[in-house]
Formats: structure tokens, sequence, C-alpha cells
């Protein structure tokens, strides 16, 4: 068992949370979590892949043990939660990386990319959308919140930000919900919760407009750099649909999708499965020289 070590760093005036387990020295998996959760989520792949790569996974502004500062005086914003990610990697001297992106992880794990595509040794996608085919129904409210806020705000932070949609996030269509630890959605709940939050979540959300409007930009990066690409879904999803994971073929032919029995958190499901996907990809596309030893 390697040691996951839990420290806090200051960005830019905030305070940045991360865990971080592994030999600096290894390959890093730079792991960016999504909503409403945290660095937390990854636990599971602290635990199981620390043997042989350096993982690091912090907490964006406005989540988790990080920083939270009021809604009126930072903006939260994908631009901004990326910003501060970009210069957390570079504070921490990790220059080269290869990037794990869950749901919100996507749009900032993309923004990195975009901004620095030398620093990216490979993406590995898990429930984080980057084409329309993955946004089903219940994206349709949310394009509307997006076109006239004022109108629809009021229903989007009840529903958005209720103890039965974080619940929903976990369950997705499971027929049996007696596997799940009802802990991972109280937690994140009372999180939730806190002074200040539903301000943070909605205007963040708000923003996530301009992540669906660089969805094109995104793919033609993927198409122009093909990088080596592991996608795993949870196909039980009911927010990002399983037809978004087999999406990435179109522009990264050879990219390896495994569609799994879970749904949108399919780490907190099938840890074990996961773990042994990222290991084998990882071992087999990482660059000669930085691939670690069996």
């Amino acid at each position: 068992m390697q040691r996951v070590r839990y420290r806090s760093i200051e960005i830019d005036g905030l305070s940045i949370f991360y865990r971080e387990a592994g030999d600096p020295a290894a390959p890093t998996l730079l792991l960016l979590h999504g909503f409403p959760s945290s660095s937390r989520m990854y636990e599971p792949l602290l635990a199981r892949l620390a043997d042989r790569f350096h993982l690091v996974a912090p907490d964006y502004p406005g989540f988790g043990h990080s920083a939270a500062p009021d809604a009126k005086t930072f903006a939260y914003t994908f631009d901004r939660l990326a910003q501060a990610i970009d210069r957390f990697t570079e504070a921490l001297g990790i220059d080269r990386y290869s990037l794990y992106m869950q749901d919100y992880g996507g749009p900032i794990g993309f923004r990195l990319a975009v901004a620095h595509p030398a620093r990216i040794q490979s993406l590995i996608v898990q429930n984080a959308n980057a084409y329309e085919e993955g946004l089903g129904p219940l994206w349709d409210t949310r394009r509307a919140f997006w076109k006239d806020r004022p109108a629809h705000e009021a229903a989007l932070r009840q529903n958005f930000l209720s103890l039965a949609a974080t619940r929903q996030r976990y369950v997705g269509k499971a027929a049996d919900t007696s596997t799940f630890d009802p802990d991972l959605w109280t937690d994140e709940y009372a999180f939730l919760s806190q002074a200040g939050q539903d301000d943070i979540q909605t205007d963040l959300f708000y923003d996530y407009r301009t992540n669906v409007a660089s969805y094109p930009a995104w793919q033609a990066w993927m198409r122009d750099r093909r990088p080596p690409l592991l996608v795993i879904w949870g196909g039980n999803d009911p927010s990002f649909l399983a037809a978004g994971a087999e999406a990435f073929r179109r522009d990264v032919p050879d990219a390896a999708i495994h569609v799994l029995d879970a749904g949108h958190f399919a780490l907190a499901e099938q840890p074990d499965a996961i773990a042994a996907l990222v290991r084998d990809f990882l071992g087999r596309t990482l660059p000669a020289g930085s691939a670690p030893a069996p």
C-alpha cells in the first residue's frame, strides 16, 4: 500500500487542497473530478495505482477542501477553474502528465490540453462529455436555463442542488440500489448545503454552456493531436449517454472505449475494473522511457 498525502498549496491567493500518492519520479496521472464531488472520488485509484504511477488529485476552487471565495467576488467559470489548475500544476513542477477527466474534469482538462498540448501524454475520459450525442433529454431544461437564466434559475436550483438529484447522480438507472453506500450522496449533499454553495454552483453551471460551445474545438484538437485515448463510461448514466462515449472514435479512431454496467460515478461501482483498464492503457501507451517498470 502506498500512503496518500493530503496537502494544500496557495495558488493566486487561494488555498488549493490536493491528494497525492506514488513516486513523483514515476509518470504522473492528473485526476480531475466532477460535480458535486471532489478529489475524494479518486481514492480508489490512489490505492490501486500508486505502486507504478504518481497520482495527483486537486480540489477546484469552490469544491472539497479548497478555498471557496464568495461568488460575488470570484468568477466561477470553467476558464477560471482551469487557470487555477494550470497554475497548480506549474507550482508543483508537473510539466508532463496523463489526464484523467470525469464530468466537470472534462471541460477543465480539455482547456489544459488545448493550452499546453506538449504537456499531455494521454487522455483518460470517464463520463466526461465532449459531443452533442452524449447530452440526453435531461439537458433540455438545462439549455432553457442557459437561454433565459432569470426565468429558470429557481427551478434549476431546486432540482440541480437537491438531495434527490445528488443521489440520482450515483444510482442512475441501476435496478438494484442496495450496493450503493448512501454516504456517497449524503456527504456530497452536505457539501452542497454549505453557505454560498448554491450561488457558486449555479454560476458555474450557467457557464457550462461555454463547454458545449467548445465541443468543436476540443474535437478538432483530438483529430489534430490523436492522443492515446482511453474512454471509460458508465452506461447507466442518465445525464451523459453512452453515445457520447462512442463518439470519441470519430476523432480518435484507435481510441479504446469501454462502456461498463455502472452509472455516472462508475469508479465508485467498479474500482477494480477501472484501475485495471487504466494500468494496462498507461503501460501500453506511455512514451518510451517513461513507462513504469512492471
